[in-house]
């Protein structure tokens, strides 16, 4: 846990109004997009405070393992933050009555300004609780060295070359993988989303989450096959996202499904890699990808710090705040006036175009925390059970949820 000042006690000190010329002290709760993160967040509440004397933020940057945790259990001891970032769980907690809705917590100024779709997904039964930070797509990272040492001539474009491609990778030796297949608990519901939306899988039909599905038992086969056939890192089922993409950035892995903040963190640990972007490989060849979008949401508990809430996310929102974030991190703004300027940057063109026709997470439906959650604790187990048998225990913590 690594705070701005020391933590405290509940959050529920102070009020919002200032009255009587008291301060309001909100906690900040963010997950960490990489080295850069905790610094960006340090400047810009030193920034925000200098100018609001009368508001103290106390910062918290969690991991992405540990943030749900986390703050599901702050939550049960009647500690919830005052402001949470998170992905498309975060806006859920409006089913259980906890939040503010996204008009009450930003501008209206702020609210025109971000792409309506990205707004579309912080809804839950209709109502809108969350306001985008970021969004991303995703897209296959390759090494064009071992392509090369492999006699590789193309990234590939269908599941079959992929498969092909990663084998002829792993046959290098030297502690190289073919493919890196992250399905740990800190974002296994992405990759499986890739294989299952690459056979033609979505997680929602008419309110209803259809996780075992023959298009998502296809994918998900297909990635046990992977498995099976030493085509991937050893262990899949264990690895967390975060330090296997830092395995590729070492020059140890042929391709592995990122987002755009690889690019900056290529750039940082490893510039001499010789390193490429290609679409997501499907079943037939079709191009798609996954789209993602983290969201604010603000806990109104007694709602007496509504105000100051409002203040502090539209100083975040702010145009030289807001680009400094999408830069630092590097991922696509979810504004209309900072998308426009990401689209002009090379390095990110790829997923700007990707993300027209990105399919997202159902985050809109209630009973997408409690299939999320099934991914993470489940979906690894593919490498030891069938990718049917797995699936279906994943639905039946859909249904439950």
């Amino acid at each position: 846990m690594l705070g701005l000042t020391a933590c405290g006690g509940s959050s529920d000190s102070g009020s919002g109004g200032n009255a009587a010329g008291g301060t309001t002290e909100l906690e900040l709760v963010v997950p960490s997009y990489g080295d850069k993160t905790k610094p960006y967040w340090e400047d810009l509440v030193k920034a925000f405070e200098a100018k609001n004397s009368n508001i103290k933020v106390k910062l918290e940057v969690q991991s992405w393992d540990d943030i749900q945790k986390v703050v599901d259990t702050r939550i049960q001891g009647n500690k919830a933050p005052d402001i949470l970032e998170l992905d498309a769980a975060g806006p859920a907690y409006g089913k259980e009555g906890l939040l503010f809705k996204a008009e009450e917590i930003v501008s209206d100024a702020t609210i025109k300004d971000i792409v309506p779709a990205f707004l579309e997904g912080g809804k839950i039964d209709g109502v809108n609780y969350g306001v985008p930070t970021v969004a991303s797509t995703r897209a296959l990272f390759y090494n064009k060295d071992l392509f090369a040492k492999a006699g590789i001539a193309a990234p590939p474009k269908t599941w079959d070359e992929l498969l092909d491609s990663a084998k002829k990778i792993s046959a290098l030796g030297d502690g190289v993988s073919g493919y890196g297949m992250p399905l740990g608990s800190e974002e296994a519901q992405a990759e499986a989303s890739i294989w299952a939306f690459g056979g033609g899988a979505s997680w929602e039909k008419d309110g209803k989450m259809t996780i075992n599905t023959p298009q998502a038992v296809e994918g998900l086969s297909f990635a046990k096959k992977m498995i099976d056939e030493k085509a991937t890192q050893a262990d899949p089922g264990a690895t967390n996202r975060t330090p296997l993409l830092n395995v590729f950035i070492q020059g140890k892995i042929g391709m592995i499904t990122g987002l755009p903040p690889v690019v900056g963190q290529v750039k940082e640990k490893n510039p001499s890699l010789q390193w490429g972007i290609a679409p997501s490989p499907s079943k037939d060849g079709k191009p798609f990808t996954l789209g993602v979008a983290d969201y604010f949401v603000a806990f109104k508990k007694d709602g007496k710090k509504q105000e100051a809430v409002k203040k502090f996310l539209d100083f975040f929102y702010e145009s030289a705040n807001y680009v400094k974030f999408n830069d630092n991190e590097g991922f696509i703004p979810a504004t209309k006036s900072g998308g426009a300027a990401a689209a002009a940057k090379p390095e990110l063109k790829a997923f700007v175009d990707a993300l027209p026709g990105a399919q997202f997470y159902p985050s809109q439906n209630p009973a997408w925390a409690a299939t999320k959650g099934g991914f993470q604790s489940l979906v690894g187990q593919i490498q030891n059970k069938s990718a049917e048998d797995v699936l279906k225990e994943i639905q039946a913590k859909a249904d439950a949820g």
